[in-house]
């Protein structure tokens, strides 16, 4: 199926969940924020949460500084 992430159209399989994708874009050790169609979806939601067809994604990185 396919997604849109932080504007790009991205291919993944279709039984994919918000931690799978995480997982495969190489964010899980980072602090990050997921929005979803417009929601934030908490991180203890990530394994539950199934994708879409169409899904409209941003994840956002945690900057650090001051």
């Amino acid at each position: 199926m396919i997604v849109v992430v932080n504007g790009k159209e991205l291919e993944i399989k279709s039984s994919a969940t918000a931690e799978y994708l995480i997982s495969q874009l190489n964010y899980q050790d980072q602090r990050i924020a997921l929005e979803i169609n417009e929601a934030i979806i908490p991180k203890s939601r990530h394994a539950e949460f199934a994708l879409r067809e169409n899904d409209k994604i941003e994840i956002i990185k945690a900057v650090g500084g001051g």
